[in-house]
């Protein structure tokens, strides 16, 4: 019979035959503990991991390949990352794995560049990311859940997140052809209070109903027994965690519980974070070299946290506890490599000690990514928040008797006013808003008040109201707590009733304000403000927009800084994109990073958009003095440790502002 097959039956076989040689090359991987020699073995072979944390949500996806090369031209061959339920996850049912949310081709790409992936899936992260990690939304309907215990409030969401997570990411797993070789269960769970072991059981047996047995699960606490003791069980294999210093007492401690194995130390911190109106943390390039020497020295597994740090977009920055300290927009971290993905010192540095060890690939260093200084730009007034609600909320206000939590009225992030209409006439009487969380602005009839609220610091001022007034409480979630204790009744907007004076206030509107949309576009709807309004006794001003556009020269968009001399405090926002919180008033950080990719190439118009909620450089009016510094300036170097003149420096500068003209 003559062959018809027109060629298309090779194909098939030839199909076949690679989907064959695929099966047998995955059936030939392995990843495991061997006990007996304190190692890991990688497909039959000894292997050490000496890799760096880099957090997909914190690099823009276009540049996930560009550090991912850097990290591995710096001599590592691991990653290490977080999985950010909350991105993935916003509301009960949603699930997003697209474009930012892309695990499955971070993963891919890390693989593509040489590396294996260590894999921290959580349920809880810390990290300083918002809420450690959880979703907003799992505290809608009650508040009071025991997070990261067998609560049955929590444990629900839990489960159904991990049924959907963990088969997604099974095929990527080393015995399975891709680059997963371990994954944590849950996150430094001895220094939380609930010690729960049967929670960590559950986690574990929902891991290895997922994932099968063929992937190393593991547990990270910090280096003392008094951490390691609530946060092993059998069956993880217990890491620890601490930074430069004597790494032969926090390896023995880490011996008490794992007597066999490798060493692994999970977090190798090349820095520290940051706070707002703390100073930048730094640590030099030889006091890291000096302990990472000493830990390859006794052949441990050694994960660098951070390698890059990047940056909390958006309003993904979390808080840390006790005493309510929210992180900055930058997570720069003191890394090997920047924010912005710059090799430094430390890279270099970092790379001679590997060089030590084990051999360094012949690849190039990928150059860093160009940095433009676009200039000034001229900002203006487009207007006040108030007079924005019914684009900022264009579902209409909630109404309620009381005041009700963010989280009540489907506000995940950001801000909420809250808003009430004056019954009686009182004189100097004190309003108590005890439940500000976290950091509220009392206007009356849009006139900014002489007092901002401060998460349980500073929760009453005194006020004179008249019948009909308008009351308006701006709320501002700086992130919730993502470590310790704290992350429970982690609720935010207004927690708890408002007096005034012996009066609890009644017949609230509350307006979830949604900021996803703030562009030029936006904006350009708008017909009327009136210009911000200055409190009569102090500097602070209405909450307002102001908007400018960009100097594009006619070249791809490119990375830069956006810098805010003069402006106090707000969220900025170029072509749309939230670029995070800026605070230049109380430093460290004084620049956002704008990714290059964030910018439209030339001839687009580029925008910025500044929610400027205390003071504005011409907030007064616009006469020429004021004009000439209603400005921000894009730069090509970020600051990070720093803080800007302050107010009464200001006036001197400009002249002299009178507080009372404008309002």
């Amino acid at each position: 019979m003559a062959d018809d097959s027109g060629g298309w039956l090779p194909s098939i076989l030839a199909v076949f035959v690679c989907f064959c040689g695929v099966q047998v090359q995955a059936a030939n991987r392995s990843f495991v503990v061997d006990y007996t020699n304190n190692t890991f073995l990688r497909d039959g072979q000894p292997f050490r991991y000496i890799s760096g944390s880099m957090h997909y949500s914190r690099v823009p996806y276009q540049y996930w390949e560009d550090r991912l090369k850097k990290m591995y031209a710096g001599g590592l061959n691991a990653v290490q990352t977080y999985v950010t339920w909350n991105t993935h996850n916003p509301e009960p049912g949603v699930y997003d794995f697209s474009g930012q949310n892309d695990i499955v081709q971070f993963l891919q790409t890390a693989q593509d560049e040489g590396l294996v992936v260590i894999l921290r899936v959580g349920p809880y992260i810390c990290g300083e990311w918002e809420f450690g990690g959880f979703p907003a939304w799992i505290i809608r309907k009650n508040a009071s859940i025991v997070l990261r215990s067998m609560d049955p409030g929590y444990i629900t969401y839990v489960d159904e997140w991990l049924s959907v997570f963990l088969p997604r990411i099974k095929p990527m797993l080393y015995s399975n052809g891709g680059p997963v070789i371990m994954a944590q269960v849950e996150n430094e769970y001895g220094s939380y209070f609930a010690c729960d072991y049967n929670y960590l059981r559950h986690l574990q047996q929902r891991f290895r109903q997922y994932l099968g047995e063929d992937v190393v699960l593991f547990s990270t606490d910090g280096a003392g027994d008094n951490y390691l003791k609530c946060g092993t069980i059998e069956g993880l294999y217990s890491t620890v965690d601490f930074g430069p210093g004597d790494a032969k007492s926090a390896f023995d401690i880490m011996r008490h519980y794992e007597p066999r194995g490798p060493l692994v130390n999970s977090e190798y911190y090349t820095g520290w974070l940051d706070h707002w109106g703390s100073g930048h943390a730094q640590s030099s390039a030889a006091t890291v070299c000096n302990t990472l020497d000493s830990m390859l020295s006794m052949g441990a597994n050694v994960n660098m946290y951070m390698y890059e740090g990047g940056t909390n977009f958006d309003f993904w920055n979390g808080a840390n506890y006790p005493g309510y300290a929210p992180v900055p927009t930058s997570y720069d971290y003191d890394g090997p490599l920047t924010e912005a993905g710059d090799v430094t010192e430390k890279y270099y540095a970092i790379r001679d000690v590997i060089k030590k060890y084990q051999p360094i690939p012949q690849v190039p260093i990928p150059p860093d990514t160009p940095k433009y200084a676009y200039g000034e730009v001229q900002m203006r007034f487009v207007s006040t928040l108030p007079d924005m609600l019914r684009l900022l909320t264009p579902s209409g206000a909630v109404v309620s008797r009381y005041p009700l939590r963010m989280e009540e009225v489907n506000q995940n992030y950001g801000f909420i006013l809250y808003r009430h209409y004056i019954t009686a006439n009182l004189s100097h009487v004190v309003l108590n808003v005890n439940g500000t969380r976290d950091r509220g602005y009392v206007l009356i009839d849009s006139i900014p008040q002489d007092t901002i609220l401060v998460r349980e610091s500073i929760t009453s001022l005194t006020v004179s109201v008249t019948v009909g007034q308008i009351l308006d409480i701006l709320i501002e979630n700086q992130g919730r707590i993502n470590f310790g204790s704290g992350i429970n009744h982690n609720r935010k907007g207004i927690i708890s009733n408002v007096t005034l004076g012996s009066k609890m206030l009644e017949n609230w509107l509350i307006y979830p304000l949604n900021l996803s949309n703030v562009n030029e576009e936006y904006l350009s709807t708008l017909k009327f403000s009136a210009v911000p309004k200055s409190s009569m006794v102090s500097q602070y001003i209405t909450p307002s927009f102001y908007m400018g556009v960009i100097n594009q020269p006619n070249k791809p968009g490119l990375d830069t800084y956006l810098r805010m001399d003069g402006w106090f405090k707000g969220q900025a926002f170029v072509n749309g994109f939230n670029v995070g919180r800026y605070w230049p008033s109380v430093g460290p950080q004084i620049t956002l990073f704008v990714p290059g990719v964030f910018l439209k190439p030339y001839p687009s118009q580029n925008t910025v958009v500044l929610l400027e909620l205390e003071f504005a450089p011409c907030s007064q009016g616009y006469s020429k003095e004021t004009l000439n510094y209603c400005r921000v300036e894009f730069v090509n170097a970020p600051v990070i440790n720093a803080t800007v003149v302050h107010l009464e420096e200001l006036q001197t500068k400009i002249g002299g502002i009178n507080w009372h003209k404008w309002h």
